[in-house]
């Protein structure tokens, strides 16, 4: 394993993650500075500040932990309304007393921010659309990466799928069911062999039918029967006309994507159709972009599932690293484990697996992480994005009722009586990103055993 390429690949995937970060951040960004809203910190992590220059009203920065981002936007909760003028506080240890005295706290700690000459530039005087478009800015520049990064897997670099080209020409005919290793003793030379095709023929046409793809291959063979068919392949930038009998053979029934089908009991079902006894190649093959909005939406389910299941999957991965239990390789990972596939991916030395696939394999890596960020960013609760969407909506809904009911409007939904709910999901938070670290250093996945 190249060391060098190694950390190639880790890099390459940590530079991506935090412009993903950094982009999701912008969704906030740009459309709260549109709407007018006071924007006073754009960070990249968290901690101690690394870096930062101020422009205009905010300032811009970089923060030593890179685990994630935030912009900080004055009046995030409703104003503190202050109090009658020689009130005295009484210290109280009931809970919904504290979770009172938390909010206020909160709540004068950010009036204490901005003046009243600045309250109309404050998130909560934003109307609920506005806050929606806010909040969901973030979580949209993610999907809209992943899409993007998609586009330039499928079309750019393109999907596996197996060329026109030959890649191995079977010597003799043998039955669907026969092993592997089956010689060919006393067996019926392959029609393929006996035309001349040879591996590395690009396969053109075949019985009068231009080939495109693999499956042109499969139906112009298969529907020719026993005939003596024409067949145009180019070698070496050569084309050459040759001509190939195909038998008629029981070969394996296939599915519309090409691959064998079994009867109810596990046995393989056959049909009998033309045999010529040849190969292609498989490889990375570019594609239509129509096909991106399946493999978006498959990956938005996906990743859906795996959030539902989220407390189980934590369940399995502390299982496996305090235990003997295997690791589910399509369980959780943290950022330590998701460095080290990058880093397996551009250092791995195995056959067929070169720069293509590398790239296409790291470049799938971050849509896919990027539809993650999209997806756990909707989780409804605070302080995720997903939170204060929830509370804008919960927010327009109080507002349509009361004017329905002709009564006065109940103003904005106060966040604030949130916060030790979301210091306990923050907790939480955090307790999973050390768990997940843990079990990448001690029962990590790897792509190559």
């Amino acid at each position: 394993m190249s060391i060098a390429l190694f950390a190639l690949g880790v890099l390459v995937v940590g530079l991506g993650l935090a412009l993903s970060i950094a982009l999701h951040e912008v969704g906030h960004l740009l459309p709260a500075k549109l709407f007018g809203v006071r924007v006073t910190q754009y960070m990249i992590g968290f901690g101690p500040t690394v870096l930062s220059r101020t422009r205009g009203e905010t300032e811009y920065g970089l923060k030593a932990i890179p685990l994630g981002g935030y912009i900080r936007m004055i009046g995030m909760f409703p104003p503190h309304k202050g109090e009658p003028e020689g009130t005295i506080r009484e210290d109280s240890t009931g809970f919904l007393q504290q979770m009172s005295q938390m909010s206020e706290d909160a709540k004068e700690f950010e009036s204490s921010q901005y003046g009243q000459e600045d309250a109309h530039r404050t998130f909560v005087a934003l109307s609920v659309p506005k806050k929606l478009v806010v909040m969901l800015g973030g979580p949209t520049m993610n999907l809209l990466i992943s899409i993007v990064l998609m586009t330039v897997m499928v079309s750019g670099i393109g999907l596996p799928a197996v060329t026109p080209t030959v890649q191995s020409v079977s010597e003799c005919v043998l039955p669907a069911e026969a092993p592997a290793d089956a010689g060919c003793e006393g067996e019926q030379e392959a029609p393929a062999l006996a035309a001349g095709i040879r591996p590395g023929d690009t396969l053109q046409e075949i019985d009068g039918h231009p080939i495109d793809t693999w499956s042109d291959v499969t139906v112009a063979i298969r529907a020719s029967g026993d005939r003596t068919v024409p067949v145009v392949v180019e070698r070496d930038g050569e084309t050459l006309h040759l001509e190939a009998t195909p038998i008629v053979d029981a070969r394996p029934v296939l599915d519309a994507d090409g691959a064998a089908v079994y009867d109810a009991n596990g046995d393989l079902m056959t049909e009998q159709v033309g045999f010529l006894g040849v190969s292609g190649t498989p490889d990375l093959v570019p594609q239509s972009p129509a096909l991106v909005p399946e493999m978006a939406w498959s990956a938005f389910t996906q990743t859906g599932k795996i959030i539902l299941t989220l407390p189980v999957r934590l369940y399995d991965v502390a299982q496996a690293a305090f235990g003997s239990e295997e690791r589910d390789p399509n369980g959780p990972l943290g950022v330590v484990g998701v460095s080290r596939l990058a880093g397996e991916v551009a250092s791995a030395d195995q056959p067929g697996f070169e720069l293509k696939e590398k790239a296409a394999t790291l470049i799938s890596m971050l849509a896919s992480l990027n539809m993650a960020l999209f997806v756990f960013n909707l989780v409804p609760l605070l302080p995720l994005d997903g939170g204060h969407v929830l509370g804008a909506l919960i927010e327009g809904v109080r507002r349509r009722i009361a004017r329905w009911r002709g009564r006065l409007d109940p103003g904005p939904v106060d966040m604030s009586r949130l916060l030790p709910l979301t210091n306990a999901v923050a907790i939480i938070f955090i307790l999973m990103t050390v768990l997940l670290l843990y079990a990448d250093i001690v029962k990590p996945i790897t792509l190559f055993p």
